[in-house]
């Protein structure tokens, strides 16, 4: 009975420990996500903000204004006062001085004004929560937002077909058949990646703007992408390769070319990959500003969101606003995230063995 009764107690405080265990791990680790949250969420409550707030050390963290309280005819700051009984009261100041101020109750304003021993400049306002969009507003009148993001959508759709065919087809190539030297071109391609783009800015600004005389044009952007990306076509030949060949060739027994296999068996097998190649290339093209500045800087009805709320930003370098023009632009990409989590990255084969 003694060994039975014993377990029982160890069983008993290994599940008490395990639960306690677990709890602390989960507060452990929400604590480190409001850490790295927290410079997202300020910028939220920041972009809200009036300015006066911005410059009132005392004001809460949130969207606030100090309350005002109208008295024979004017309005008074609230502020929370001191006295030398211990008690604080909050009260309308009437006249301030550097010795003795007078306040009013708003409670009370029949009782008249109440004279108060200190410096008012060391009271404490009294805050109320009060959010405004005036920030946004003016965003709006400052920039033509509607047609920036008709801009880069339209950007974002025409590169993304270019894209995804040109990736895909070039991955097919590499992951099915044999070439010769294929395994060299593959890396070379892979090699282009440490390439900075800083190296091939020049050239290739002067081969589009002055031999093809593409400046103030879409098409130094768009192109390129019709001829795939490293990095794309890098993530699509691993899935690739990881979908058994034995397919291709039940296929091939049926008739198939080699077009009808990439469409009907490889792509259907792929989508999650395809998807996230597609969603990092429109995150991409969102935050696109190098490109637009060198070729659309002539031409301000064609350039996007990111290049056009950059400028604003330089224009009115106040931090509200800025906070304000930053939020309207990454709420789009966590739009599209959002829609499209359950197929980001799920079941990629990135180095032939699933995540």
């Amino acid at each position: 009975m003694q060994r039975k009764k014993f377990g029982f107690r160890n069983f008993i405080s290994l599940q008490t420990w395990e639960s306690l265990g677990s709890r602390l791990l989960n507060l452990f680790i929400f604590g480190i996500l409001f850490i790295y949250l927290f410079p997202m969420l300020s910028m939220i409550s920041t972009s809200f903000m009036e300015g006066p707030q911005l410059a009132d050390r005392n004001a809460p963290i949130y969207p606030a204004r100090q309350i005002r309280f109208e008295y024979e005819g004017k309005e008074y700051f609230v502020y929370s006062v001191p006295f030398e009984d211990g008690s604080t009261r909050e009260l309308a100041l009437v006249t301030p001085g550097r010795t003795s101020s007078k306040l009013v109750d708003p409670q009370n304003p029949e009782a008249g004004l109440i004279e108060w021993q200190g410096n008012w400049r060391r009271l404490i306002g009294v805050y109320e929560f009060h959010a405004t969009i005036e920030n946004f507003t003016l965003m709006f009148r400052s920039l033509r937002v509607t047609d920036l993001i008709r801009n880069t959508l339209v950007m974002a759709l025409i590169s993304e077909v270019g894209v995804l065919i040109s990736s895909i087809i070039v991955a097919y190539g590499f992951s099915r058949y044999p070439l010769p030297g294929g395994n060299l071109l593959f890396y070379i391609l892979i090699g282009t990646i440490l390439i900075p783009e800083k190296i091939t800015l020049i050239p290739t600004y002067f081969f589009f703007v002055r031999v093809l005389g593409w400046e103030g044009s879409w098409l130094p952007i768009l192109m390129p992408f019709f001829f795939g990306n490293a990095v794309y076509i890098f993530l699509l030949r691993q899935n690739f390769k990881s979908i058994p060949k034995d397919l291709d060739e039940a296929a091939m027994l049926d008739g198939a070319g080699p077009l009808r296999i990439l469409f009907q068996v490889i792509l259907p097998q792929s989508w999650p990959t395809v998807i996230t190649v597609s969603l990092l290339h429109f995150f991409y093209m969102w935050n696109e500003t190098r490109q637009a500045a060198l070729y659309l800087s002539t031409r301000r009805d064609l350039i996007p969101i990111s290049f056009g709320i950059q400028n604003f930003q330089s224009l009115s370098p106040i931090q509200n606003q800025l906070q304000a023009s930053a939020l309207i632009l990454m709420i789009i990409p966590v739009i599209v995230l959002l829609i499209s989590q359950r197929y980001f990255m799920r079941d990629v084969v990135v180095t032939g063995m699933e995540k």
